[in-house]
């Protein structure tokens, strides 16, 4: 490669979440000059399909989104519900169903082990791109790889809140929601954004449900599909040795991103939307 309840924070820390809940459009993103990749050239574009993580929302990916539309990409950003991983993963499932095209699939954080479900049984998916995400095996959690390569700082960050449980909850599921501890989310989860925008993504974090994300995953679209991987060198969330770990087993094309944190599709926009295109341009 270029490469207690206690346990049930865990649990959550485990999956290690991602993305961001806020806005703004700033930093250096490619145009379709730049990125070789106008809407003239090289024929029918395929849809990017953008899964984010926990603790954020599909705004996250805004400044991803420009630099691929302006490079004549149609995006869907999809809304993660953040119950499941077995309901997440069908939900990003029947989205794609209802594209007739060709489809690529970026996750970040724990919108990869989404994508890594969604992404089987689909012929018009040709490519996964994981951005410091999670790319787990069959039968494998986050919270078992995150065990395997300790460094997180998540779990210490980790605050709960009860919600009420639908009547078909499983019997273990607690019934709490997991977020960041507002006054530790710069440091743990967006350490090279400003704190004028760390703050607005920390009151508008999504939470992910303790009990519900603790799923294993199934088998993973990575043995028969190409992927592409960007792992942040200063990821406090998903410790860059989990990733070179997970890319290297799954065969990914690497780019490592110096100092960038977690959420690198913010920070560094332009290198992801770069692995985008690279994925594009290697599997149309």
């Amino acid at each position: 490669m270029t490469s207690d309840r206690h346990p049930r924070r865990r649990v959550l820390g485990g999956m290690l979440a991602a993305g961001t809940g806020a806005l703004g459009l700033g930093g250096a993103l490619p145009t379709a000059s730049a990125a070789g990749a106008g809407p003239a050239a090289g024929g029918a574009r395929p849809t990017v399909v953008l899964v984010h993580g926990v603790f954020a929302d599909a705004s996250g990916w805004y400044r991803t989104m420009a630099g691929l539309q302006d490079a004549g990409f149609p995006v869907i950003a999809a809304a993660n519900p953040l119950r499941t991983l077995a309901g997440d993963s069908a939900y990003v499932s029947s989205i794609v169903d209802t594209i007739p095209g060709p489809v690529i699939l970026v996750g970040h954080s724990y919108g990869g082990e989404v994508v890594t479900n969604a992404g089987r049984g689909h012929a018009n998916v040709k490519a996964l791109v994981y951005v410091a995400a999670f790319a787990p095996d069959e039968g494998e959690s986050a919270l078992q790889l995150a065990e395997q390569f300790p460094g997180s700082e998540l779990p210490g960050a980790l605050v709960t809140r009860p919600f009420p449980l639908p009547a078909d909850a499983p019997a273990d599921d607690p019934g709490l929601d997991g977020y960041i501890d507002p006054a530790k989310f710069r440091e743990v989860f967006a350490g090279d954004l400003p704190r004028s925008e760390t703050r607005l993504m920390a009151a508008a974090q999504r939470p992910g449900s303790v009990g519900g994300l603790a799923g294993k995953s199934g088998v993973p679209a990575w043995r028969s599909l190409p992927s592409w991987y960007v792992i942040p060198t200063a990821d406090k969330v998903i410790p860059p040795a989990v990733q070179r770990f997970m890319a290297q087993r799954a065969g990914s094309r690497v780019v490592e991103v110096k100092g960038a944190s977690h959420v690198v599709m913010m920070s560094r926009p332009a290198v992801v939307v770069r692995q985008i295109l690279a994925a594009h341009h290697a599997t149309r």
